[in-house]
């Protein structure tokens, strides 16, 4: 087989691979609550309990809790990348894809890429929901794309941290538990939903300690100034720092364990 025909049955086989993952995310209500359900739910619930507590009102709260609600379900549906892995591994899927003719890499790679559209759903949603409460960013249209562009990448290379740790955990509900306290503390633990400067000094320390917090901070500036400011860059080097260290990794768990 030429290398142009096995980049080819690769594409192939990847693509076949997200599909799958995508319809296994449809049809399973946890994943889909992930994309859907949860921004919306967070966004309504924060926005209206905690508006008037924090800023004066619920529309002078929206530019605080829109990135945030953003880059929390960014977490959240990024993590779900390892519960999916785990659990075809445990149901022995992935041996049953070692027969057929198909690329070894295919299950892992189409999970992940997977992963983006499900990030692209969870990050429109969110979006909309403050749009719809009455969020109006003073950047232009082009600009909020921007943002979350930014909010997507920064959840796809986190899902590649989740996909390690799919593959290296003992089950699927070790994975979840992970997964749900590694959201809560990088997401309360920052500047999400309130001012670092109402915390205690040491709560401030942990809170600037906390990358999520230069995630949001520099998603707020975009839509605040409509521009790259250079929290922006930061977030993308750092973000592909990420990939650079955790693909390899991951491929290398995957492979040990097929």
């Amino acid at each position: 087989m030429d290398v142009q025909t096995h980049r080819g049955n690769l594409i192939m086989n990847t693509a076949t691979m997200a599909y799958r993952n995508l319809l296994k995310t449809i049809h399973n209500p946890d994943r889909f609550m992930d994309v859907i359900i949860q921004p919306v739910m967070f966004m309504l619930m924060f926005g209206y309990l905690f508006g008037g507590a924090v800023a004066g009102n619920v529309k002078n709260y929206l530019p605080t809790i829109v990135p945030g609600i953003l880059i929390q379900t960014m977490l959240s549906a990024a993590s779900g990348s390892g519960s999916q892995i785990r659990e075809d591994l445990d149901s022995g899927v992935f041996d049953r894809f070692k027969s057929l003719p198909m690329a070894h890499i295919a299950p892992l790679a189409g999970q992940l890429f997977a992963d983006i559209l499900r990030l692209v759903i969870a990050a429109i949603t969110s979006l909309t929901t403050g749009y719809l409460m009455g969020w109006r960013p003073i950047a232009g249209f082009g600009w909020v794309v921007v943002s979350g562009l930014l909010a997507i990448f920064s959840g796809w290379a986190l899902s590649w941290v989740f996909a390690l740790v799919g593959l290296l955990a003992k089950n699927a509900t070790t994975v979840e538990s992970l997964s749900l306290v590694t959201m809560l503390v990088l997401s309360f633990l920052s500047n999400a939903f309130i001012p670092i400067k109402t915390l205690s000094k040491t709560m401030q320390v942990i809170a600037y300690m906390n990358p999520i917090t230069y995630v949001i901070t520099a998603i707020r500036q975009i839509l605040a100034t409509g521009s790259l400011t250079h929290e922006a860059l930061l977030v993308l080097v750092f973000g592909i720092g990420i990939v650079v260290v955790f693909a390899p990794l991951t491929v290398w768990a995957y492979d040990r364990n097929n």
